[in-house]
């Protein structure tokens, strides 16, 4: 007989651990979450000039994060399966009262103002989308059928469409992402993934005449950023010569020109990475990779640990999720991808984004301390 939990009874338990057991945290996962962020907080306050103030509001930010990851995982997955649909509907429900009266910011309807406080419903779905899918398919045998993969895909396709209209095609995205992952994890069969792949590239030349002027401005810049190198290829640019200058050791910590110059735009935000590129050079940028690698791994393993349906689909979807973040935002600072907004999970200025991630890690955790023990 092995016992799965016989290494975590006879090790010595450390403070730390006995305070994260007793939250219902996972250690290894919550050190590489609590190193993202003090990485993130030593970045921000760079990319910020030195504002203290800055790096105070994010740190309260975290905070507030950090504590809905505990709630969430003190949560039973039971109970989250049980609200899935509810809160998948109150989602849907707020989409379109923000696509109605929603507060425009930045040339996009995105938020609902109710005094007290400002909030994006699109950031929920990104853990209620696959949560929704997981509950659709928890009690289906798996593979599911033609028809249940159909309607798995119509559950995420509602708040896609409903987020894409005001506009936000970063979250649209990351929302897509989550719930097709929780569809994937199902064991989806290869034709019908192949057929979703084939069926997109036939629509995508009707989905680029619905695009707005700027987001098609974002794709052909990124395919050649010099046609409007002062203006709309500037992001870019800029961001390319900033992890470049960079080289193998960095120019050192507020040391960056593009950054503390004020030519990198955008820099504690959605281009912070670039910031993290020139300051810290190449040593730097990996070894903030082996972070994100390590979170995702673990994050990985947790999920694979899962005992029921419900949580293998939705833990999955949480880690592949989370690997969107980190590639599509890497990926637009360094000119292989479109922007599209996506910030740099955990290190990026801003507070909705960080907690709707530390939220389902949180739920992650849920899932991994409530599996029952395991023996062969």
């Amino acid at each position: 007989m092995f016992d799965l939990h016989a290494h975590d009874r006879s090790a010595p338990q450390s403070l730390l651990g006995r305070i994260a057991r007793a939250l219902n945290l996972d250690v290894p996962l919550t050190l590489g979450l609590l190193a993202l962020c003090a990485i993130g907080l030593v970045v921000v306050y760079s990319a910020g000039g030195g504002d203290t103030d800055l790096v105070l509001r994010q740190a309260a930010r975290m905070g507030i994060a950090f504590a809905a990851m505990v709630l969430l995982a003190n949560t039973p997955p039971h109970i989250l399966r049980l609200w899935a649909p509810f809160l998948f509907g109150l989602g849907v429900a707020l989409l379109v009262v923000v696509d109605l009266i929603g507060v425009v910011g930045k040339g996009a309807q995105r938020w609902l103002d109710l005094g007290v406080i400002r909030f994006q419903p699109s950031e929920m779905m990104k853990i209620v989308v696959p949560m929704t899918v997981a509950w659709y398919l928890h009690e289906k045998p798996l593979p599911p059928t033609f028809g249940q993969v159909l309607l798995a895909f119509g559950i995420v396709g509602l708040p896609v469409v409903l987020t894409a209209l005001q506009p936000d095609l970063g979250t649209a995205m990351l929302i897509a992402a989550s719930g097709v992952f929780a569809v994937y994890c199902s064991g989806i069969l290869w034709r019908y993934i192949l057929g979703a792949g084939a069926l997109a590239a036939a629509i995508a030349p009707f989905l680029w005449a619905r695009l707005h002027d700027y987001q098609k401005l974002r794709v052909l810049n990124f395919l050649n950023p010099e046609r409007d190198p002062l203006g709309s290829g500037y992001h870019i640019i800029q961001s390319k010569i900033a992890v470049g200058s960079g080289g193998v050791f960095g120019k050192g910590w507020l040391e960056g020109t593009q950054s503390q110059l004020d030519f990198l735009p955008e820099r504690h935000t959605d281009f912070i990475f670039a910031v993290a590129g020139e300051e810290f050079g190449l040593i730097g940028a990996l070894l903030l990779l082996a972070v994100y690698f390590f979170i995702i791994f673990r994050s990985l393993q947790m999920a694979a640990s899962a005992e029921r349906t419900f949580g293998r689909l939705l833990g999955g979807a949480i880690a592949l999720t989370f690997v969107v973040y980190v590639f599509v935002n890497i990926g637009m600072v360094c000119g292989l991808l479109p922007v599209v907004g996506v910030p740099l999970p955990l290190v990026s200025y801003g507070g909705t984004s960080m907690v709707t991630l530390l939220a389902g890690f949180g739920i992650l955790m849920s899932i991994h301390s409530n599996r029952k023990l395991m023996s062969l």
